[in-house]
């Protein structure tokens, strides 16, 4: 059941209230699944939250931007519900959407605010890792386990994180070893397949320190809708991520760590899935991919008053993508580095630095596709200053300047707000600029398939945007009931968008070219809780308008306009959780800029805790099966060559599934 964590703790459109009461619920986007458990928590039973994706590690409440945190008490409870990846749990989140690429491979991507995929910017620990070829194949494929928070700035931030982050970044933030040893084992099985045994390790042994994760998942290929074709893939998959720690003194802190993943995905025909192959029978889409990452930082608290902090991480991504006879063959090699500091002085609050990015790909053998080898290397430095005005009015402003090798300058200011006038309220406004440079590898260019993709253009220019956000939040206490209200609004303006454009008399070939138009999102976020005793009530809305200023005003596709959430909780601290939740996603436009059709999404869960270390969770989703395959077919063609439908609603079908969790 898709997760409700209402212990998820929010920025800007959330306040951290005071010890005795409880932290209100981000809005749920159900599109693709349905949310998972129903956990109820106290903000006293949680850590201080403190962000690092500002880089100035500030405390969630102090923050000027718009910031939502999925701690780490959420964490634990999506890995008895999702054990595999994070899809779902960033499905949950208001304005962000996981678009599904490929039924036959499994492969997604996210949007952000009603924007394309490649607009958001994903990272590990503070580092982008997940860049052009790395980007576009099983980038969610990230236990929940291995994490202790992830944090989402929604809305321009590239004053701090360069190119990409145009709808805001997603920061996905790796454990550390705390007071206490940690080992927790869990094993997950579902109706469709999928195995899951997941372990983590950590801990302290004086001054040094280790934590260690490691995973397997398989799944076997299902054909939900009995079309021949599989709905979801095989799948196997095999993940390592030790880090080691060493406290220099108390002050300093160095810590080294290597990620590898090693995951075969094959779809296609079921008949050549069961090793069946012949005749007509032949087609199957295989994606095996490596992804090795190592990762330095240094952090040296007090020097001259300040914090520096340095990093560096190389990573290596190898693909093979195998789509009947054509093969996406590449290796992609990227590097980055970063030296920050940061300062408090009377109302100041400042952040400098430099950084470097480089991101190598070459074609390996054997590959079929147009595309050419390319290097590109991107040098920024930025700085940025909070000014607390008065004991209510804080304003920050930032600026960055970035120069790519192969696509020039870029200058990029930002300016934020929060304003407290009375305890019960906040508003918060941010504006800011970004720029995405252009790539051929992004969430277009995989929906429409690389053999039909030429290469760059030579007069081809990078995409800038413009962005605001506004929030307001309310939080107060009636009698018994906690009740939360908060109302967001949001605009963003991308100039020159970068489309895929069919080149007549080219045999179907796409061409990647700016358009004369621009992209305008505008939307708003509404949602309203209540809490009694043990009892919750969610209601949220969303609705976001994202088009292309093009003569037709065409919509852009599989970004919903109107989502609607409501969970009913109930919970017997340290026995029992219950939750049954409901959703409905609509206006919805497919490439053709039709209409899909609406759906409801419900969802339930029950979960039972014995003592201190042992929880065995029941989950559904979907359970009144909702699927595209029930409105239109999802290929046409010939089963020897088909072609697939795009995809705008869940393929899975309903899924039950059971977890036990062990921690020692």
């Amino acid at each position: 059941m898709k997760h409700i964590v209402l212990a998820v703790i929010l920025l800007s459109t959330v306040e951290i209230v005071t010890a005795q009461n409880r932290v209100p619920v981000p809005v749920k986007d159900t599109t693709q699944q349905p949310l998972k458990d129903t956990t109820i928590s106290k903000v006293s039973d949680l850590e201080e939250v403190v962000i690092s994706s500002t880089r100035n590690n500030r405390r969630i409440e102090d923050l000027p931007m718009k910031v939502e945190v999925l701690g780490k008490e959420d964490m634990m409870e999506e890995s008895g519900i999702k054990p595999g990846n994070v899809t779902s749990i960033l499905g949950d989140l208001s304005v962000i959407h996981i678009q599904n690429t490929s039924a036959v491979s499994g492969n997604n991507a996210i949007r952000m605010q009603g924007l394309d995929g490649k607009y958001t910017q994903l990272l590990r620990d503070g580092v982008p890792v997940y860049e052009g070829l790395s980007g576009n194949f099983g980038v969610l494929s990230i236990p929940p386990l291995d994490l202790k928070q992830v944090e989402i700035i929604k809305g321009s931030v590239s004053t701090l994180f360069g190119g990409g982050a145009i709808a805001g970044i997603i920061n996905f933030i790796a454990k550390t070893p705390g007071s206490k040893p940690e080992l927790t084992v869990l094993v997950n099985r579902s109706t469709l397949k999928e195995t899951n045994v997941n372990a983590y390790y950590a801990e302290k042994y004086g001054k040094t320190g280790m934590t260690l994760f490691a995973g397997v998942t398989t799944q076997n290929a299902t054909d939900v809708n009995k079309d021949g074709f599989s709905d979801v893939p095989r799948l196997r998959q095999y993940l390592l991520h030790p880090r080691f720690f060493w406290y220099i003194n108390p002050q300093t802190t160095f810590v080294a760590g290597y990620t590898g993943t090693i995951e075969k995905r094959e779809g296609g025909d079921m008949q050549v899935l069961d090793h069946a192959a012949g005749g007509i029978h032949q087609y199957t889409e295989v994606n095996n991919s490596e992804r090795h990452s190592a990762e330095l930082q240094f952090t040296r608290k007090n020097l001259a008053g300040g914090t520096l902090s340095v990093k560096g991480a190389g990573s290596f991504f190898h693909l093979e993508n195998n789509v009947e006879t054509f093969a996406l063959l590449g290796n992609q090699t990227s590097t980055y580095a970063e030296a920050a500091y940061h300062k408090t002085a009377g109302r100041h609050d400042w952040v400098a630095g430099i950084n470097n990015t480089g991101e190598i790909y070459h074609r390996a053998k054997g590959d079929s596709t147009l595309l050419g080898n390319y290097q590109y290397n991107t040098v920024g430095a930025f700085v940025q200053d909070g000014l607390r005005i008065t004991d209510q009015l804080m304003a920050e402003a930032g600026l960055r300047a970035d120069h790519h090798n192969k696509f020039g300058w870029y200058i990029l200011p930002r300016l934020a707000f929060v304003y407290k006038p009375v305890s019960d309220l906040s508003i918060r406004l941010s504006a800011g600029t970004g720029y995405k440079s252009p790539a051929v590898f992004t969430t277009q260019t995989q929906t429409i398939g690389y053999r039909y993709l030429l290469p760059l253009s030579a007069g081809i220019k990078s995409e800038r945007s413009q962005g605001i956000n506004f929030d307001g939040n309310y939080h107060t206490i009636f009698g018994k009931i906690d009740m939360t209200l908060n109302q967001a609004f949001y605009y963003t303006h991308i100039k020159d968008p970068i489309l895929p454009v069919r080149q007549p008399g080219n045999q179907g070939m796409y061409l990647l070219q700016n358009m004369p138009y621009a992209v305008n999102s505008l939307g708003t976020d509404t949602y309203l809780r209540f809490e009694l005793d043990h009892l919750e009530l969610y209601l949220g809305y969303n609705h976001t308008v994202s088009r292309y200023n093009d003569p037709a005003r065409t919509n852009i596709a599989f970004a919903p306009q109107d989502k609607f959430a409501g969970t009913l909780a109930y919970s017997i601290e340290g026995k029992w959780r219950f939750g049954i939740e409901n959703s409905r996603v609509g206006h919805q436009y497919d490439d053709n800029n039709q209409q899909t059709p609406n759906y409801w999404f419900w969802a339930a869960m029950i979960s039972r805790q014995f003592g201190e270390h042992v929880t065995l969770v029941l989950n559904g989703e979907n359970l009144f099966d909702a699927r595209q395959g029930k409105h239109t077919p999802l290929y046409t063609g010939t089963i020897t060559h088909p072609e697939f439908a795009q995809l705008w609603g869940p393929v899975d079908g309903r899924i039950i599934n059971m977890s036990l969790k062990v921690n020692l």
